[in-house]
């Protein structure tokens, strides 16, 4: 492959990458994306997806190639997007070595009708070295560094061993796992913005928004009015001080700030489908969509409903017949945020099943 390089005034400074956490973390990406990550120009072998910075990840796919050399194995990992290198050096135990029961023949005998902790030593190489030698067509998680060598994209294992999965439990899990991951945190850009003492500055608004996400989280609240939070955003606002002989200046009041940030708060989460509006009325109330149970219990039934239907019988509904019917049939206000959330809260407890990255059917 071609390595390709960002140019340095997109980069983020490199000072401020540790305060991202794929930075600090084996990054599960497809290996599509680790094969067209773009490399660094401010540090090589620093490299980057969507604005973040990466340079270990975690793999799990087929063995489709293998060489083994002295001091390493080569396998080519496929994980159905793409194939690429992983170097995954032997460990000391795995090079040949003497049989350690030459030299260990008092001990054997010593030890006889009891613990032999020769045999039992050989026995934990063989099982390491079985976890190690793979063939083709078995199954390796691998994680490391990446690399570029003579143009070619691949992987330095730090750590790596055969997945013995029969049922496919694991690759399943995978598979439901790196969506989220994706949706979550690697297909959102990276925003740091420095300020003039070179940190970086959150906003009240993104300080708000957890603070009431927080607020969901602790109190479980399925529906609430906006005065019902505001009290929650008040030390966020910042009053200027003014001595008893000075004139307060004209602008904004703290109070007008404080509903301006409430706003500004309330649409971000209606945005990103935490909260929405059942119905829009003079009297404000927000349903919090994964604690709305009349919300979940009215899509699992139009999936279990629909789903019966010859035309969804075979992959079951996509979220957008999905998302037509929960507003034909519940609320007009249900965004596809929203829905989204609706379907992985079900899909976690088992009440629905993904049968494609768009298409949920019922057990």
């Amino acid at each position: 492959m071609q390595a390709t390089t960002t140019d340095p005034a997109e980069e983020p400074p490199s000072m401020l990458w540790g305060l991202d956490p794929t930075f600090s973390a084996f990054a599960r990406l497809y290996v599509r994306d680790i094969l067209q990550m773009t490399e660094s120009i401010q540090v090589p072998g620093i490299y980057f997806y969507n604005s973040h910075p990466v340079y270990k990840v975690d793999v799990l796919g087929t063995v489709v190639y293998k060489r083994e050399r002295e001091d390493f194995f080569c396998y080519g990992v496929d994980d159905g997007t793409g194939v690429i290198n992983c170097l995954c050096w032997k460990n000391d135990l795995l090079k040949e070595e003497d049989d350690p029961g030459k030299s260990g023949g008092k001990h054997s005998d010593a030890a006889k009708g009891g613990f032999n902790p020769v045999a039992e030593l050989k026995k934990l190489r063989e099982r390491q070295k079985n976890r190690c030698h793979l063939e083709i067509g078995e199954l390796l998680r691998v994680r490391g560094t990446v690399k570029t060598s003579r143009q070619q994209r691949e992987i330095m294992a730090s750590t790596y061993y055969k997945v013995n999965d029969p049922v496919m439990a694991v690759q399943i899990a995978w598979m439901m796992e790196v969506p989220q991951l994706y949706r979550r945190c690697y297909d959102k850009p990276l925003e740091l913005q420095p300020n003039a003492e070179g940190d970086t500055t959150i906003s009240s608004l993104s300080k708000a928004i957890n603070i009431i996400k927080d607020f969901f989280k602790q109190k479980s609240v399925s529906r609430f009015r906006p005065y019902d939070v505001q009290d929650l955003l008040q030390p966020l606002i910042c009053q200027p001080q003014t001595s008893a002989d000075q004139e307060p200046v004209a602008g904004v009041s703290g109070c007008q700030q404080l509903h301006q940030l409430l706003k500004e708060t309330l649409d971000m989460l209606q945005n990103e489908g935490i909260i929405y509006r059942k119905v829009k009325s003079q009297d404000e109330v927000y349903n919090v969509t994964t604690q709305d149970k009349d919300l979940l219990i009215a899509v699992k039934d139009i999936i279990r409903e629909d789903s019966k239907r010859e035309k969804y019988a075979e992959k079951g509904c996509h979220v957008l017949h999905i998302l037509s019917a929960v507003r034909q049939r519940y609320s007009l206000n249900v965004s596809r945020a929203a829905l989204e959330l609706v379907l992985k809260s079900l899909e976690c407890n088992s009440d629905i099943v993904s049968t494609s990255d768009n298409h949920y059917t019922v057990f």
